[in-house]
């Protein structure tokens, strides 16, 4: 793969020059951007626990271990070592602060587990769920619950009904879960590209900086349902007969689902359609590769039929998506958000996303760039998250915290780096574990 030092450098340093502006600026103007540090909603607090060392051992195994392996065992192999790698890197940073580093979110008031624990009638709770968004409802629901669909909250739910209750294990299931988004990219690289390219995206995907705050977010969760859901999508795109619609409607119901865990994952279509896009170049028939323009946008009527029935299912209990988002957008507008400058969070927001992403991804934009022009899967889906990344910080509906909220997005942009030449890749590689490390050990995150 070719690609020139200047534009990589070029572009790495146009990225930190934007996380630097991001902690100067409110400094310089003396403004209170409603953060404690500056992009990212965090506190300064250096720490050094012996524990770090085990993540420091365990980051510097898998950055010597995974380029080599990648290369050398069968390809599901690969699949789920990438998946337990990417999973044991988040378990390796969050326990560095010990067994309190992942039960501090999870049990704290403003989180879904402490709703959950409260809910005795599902249905009645899902009547009721919108005239408890509001902060001025006598009983409201708590921050982030109030500003999700009730899919969310009926994740947790569910937790506490399999007696899943302890601050702890409810955040090593929902890393567990999440870690699997690595296999759903992995196989939809696969699938819509070439398996060189999904091999060499393989240590990318799993010690991207954003295991950071994947292992203390929910959103974690909300990603590993919408890749395999863009993954069973172009599944159904790239197949015929029963199998194509029944992939379809099942892509369907967990795009649909995603949508009813987060209102922000309606944008969630930008890269449904990027996909759908790319299968109309690649349809697999009988063990064939053969190009069939008209098949893969075949797959989105069931796919749109599959999210019809999730929607059909939630206003049949009396939850209806359309009424309850103004409510929140109120609710939104009447707390913080409306301390928060638009000006500055519009592009604050991509700096604090670069802290998930890394300079490394910075680094490969002009590669990604060139690729989308070839149409390579890897970049061309990139440029569908980062499209919707796009989107959310432009919304005004994303004012810092985007560090785990858009993870369902930037799951598909990490990997970028893989595009960028073999001499380069263990060096870039090493630079995600020192984000993440410095990430980990300088700051307290809120999530």
């Amino acid at each position: 793969m070719q690609a020139r030092p200047r534009p990589a450098v070029v572009s790495a340093l146009v990225g930190l020059v934007l996380v630097v502006a991001a902690m100067v600026v409110p400094l310089l103007l003396d403004e209170d951007v409603r953060v404690h540090f500056p992009p990212l909603h965090a506190w300064w607090g250096p720490r050094l626990d012996p524990l770090l060392l085990v993540a420091v051992a365990a980051g510097v195994l898998l950055w010597s271990a995974l380029p080599r392996l990648r290369l050398e065992l069968p390809w599901r192999v690969v699949v789920v070592l990438t998946t337990f790698a990417g999973w044991l890197w988040t378990c390796a940073l969050g326990l560095s602060d010990g067994r309190y580093g992942f039960a501090r979110v999870y049990g704290r008031t403003s989180e879904y587990p402490h709703d959950a624990q409260t809910v005795r009638d599902v249905p009645a709770m899902l009547r009721e769920f919108v005239e408890r968004i509001p902060s001025s409802a006598p009983d409201n629901w708590h921050t982030h619950v109030a500003g999700h669909p009730p899919g969310a909250l009926l994740s947790f739910v569910l937790l506490d009904r399999l007696g899943v209750q302890d601050p702890f294990w409810i955040a090593m299931v929902v890393v567990t879960v999440g870690a699997t988004s690595v296999a759903a990219v992995l196989l939809t690289l696969d699938l819509l590209g070439t398996r060189d390219l999904a091999r060499r995206a393989a240590p990318w995907l799993a010690l991207a900086p954003l295991v950071v705050w994947a292992g203390v977010s929910a959103d974690w969760y909300f990603a590993a349902v919408a890749a395999w859901g863009l993954y069973l999508l172009a599944r159904a795109a790239t197949s015929r007969g029963p199998r194509a619609w029944a992939q379809g409607v099942a892509a369907g119901l967990l795009l649909g689902w995603c949508v009813y865990l987060s209102y922000g994952l309606v944008l969630l279509g930008v890269l449904a359609l990027t996909v759908l896009w790319l299968a109309t170049r690649t349809t697999r028939a009988g063990g064939q590769v053969a190009s069939a323009p008209a098949l893969g946008w075949r797959a989105l009527p069931w796919a749109l039929g599959g999210a019809l029935v999730v929607t059909a299912v939630f206003s049949a209990f009396g939850f209806h998506w359309w009424e309850a988002y103004p409510v929140l957008r109120e609710r939104y507008y009447d707390g913080i958000a409306s301390e928060r400058s638009y000006g500055y969070w519009v592009w604050a927001n991509i700096a604090a996303w670069t802290c998930t992403a890394g300079l490394a991804v910075w680094a490969a934009f002009p590669a990604t760039a060139d690729a989308v022009r070839r149409r390579v899967p890897l970049a061309v889906l990139a440029a569908g998250g980062l499209a919707t990344i796009a989107l959310a910080t432009l919304s005004g509906m994303s004012k810092a915290e985007v560090e785990r909220i858009w993870l369902p997005f930037t799951i598909w942009v990490v990997a970028v780096p893989a595009l960028l030449p073999d001499r380069w890749q263990r060096p870039l590689l090493a630079s995600q574990l020192v984000v993440a490390l410095l990430a980990q050990t300088l700051l307290i995150t809120r999530w």
